[in-house]
């Protein structure tokens, strides 16, 4: 049984959370804390291998915690009320995370997960949560901002600005990047429309994102051209738009 601490200064999400986990049998409660003291002396005494635990609490954050030790060796699953910037900096992260209020099918869908791979990449696991603490702190991202790509083989983390493109392929998303790189990542063009910074990401067209860095210039026929002469077409309804950002590009 996977050994699972609660770290919640919320009452009732606590209990929540642990009617929830009693449905599991794959997962053992093993105690749960309150605040960012009573956390660390926890986590030291009982090395769990899996923490439900809220960004925000009563004496600090989570990454107060995760400051303070030495290793993570246990997998993070993180909590957190609606905000739009909190999301957007897990989802930069590719970490996993539940919203408040909880949703049953979300939440055993999120333990499944931790159930059938519970192999722990505890570099990759730091690096995003750097990349979440970055986020978390900034507000805005800009083009020096990292992010990681979940494919099903490795999580690759980049620098905003070596997305030159992307491109929309079913469910799927096609990233171009600087160097010649191309990958697939399992994510539709419409999670990282409103992931990417609209200052730095146009969508011209359905089908793609564009990072203005590399546009060359804009025929008034209907197409963007990129600096490596890549076509990208304009959708009729969205040239205005196209114009306005680019004559506002600083």
């Amino acid at each position: 049984m996977i050994r699972t601490l609660i770290i919640e200064d919320e009452p009732a999400i606590r209990k929540e959370i642990e009617w929830l986990l009693q449905q599991e049998t794959q997962f053992n409660l093993i105690g749960y804390a309150t605040s960012v003291a009573e956390s660390l002396v926890l986590i030291k005494a009982t090395n769990p291998e899996l923490i439900l635990m809220d960004i925000q609490l009563t004496d600090g954050t989570a990454f107060d915690i995760l400051d303070q030790l030495d290793e993570i060796p246990f997998r993070i699953i993180f909590i957190t009320a609606y905000n739009h910037f909190a999301v957007k900096a897990i989802k930069f992260g590719a970490l996993d995370y539940l919203l408040k209020p909880l949703d049953d099918a979300e939440f055993k869908a999120a333990l499944a997960k931790i159930a059938t791979n519970d192999e722990t990449n505890i570099t990759q696991q730091k690096q995003q949560i750097s990349i979440l603490k970055s986020q978390s702190g900034s507000g805005e991202s800009n083009l020096d901002s990292r992010i990681v790509l979940h494919t099903l083989e490795f999580l690759q983390v980049l620098q905003l600005r070596e997305i030159i493109y992307c491109q929309s392929e079913g469910g799927y998303t096609n990233f171009f990047l600087t160097e010649g790189r191309r990958i697939m990542i399992s994510k539709p063009l419409k999670f990282y429309d409103e992931l990417l910074p609209e200052k730095w990401f146009l969508r011209p067209h359905q089908s793609y994102l564009v990072n203005v860095l590399y546009v060359d210039k804009f025929l008034k026929s209907g197409t963007i051209v990129l600096k490596d002469k890549t076509e990208i077409p304009v959708s009729g309804r969205r040239k205005d738009y196209i114009l306005q950002h680019i004559n506002h590009i600083e």
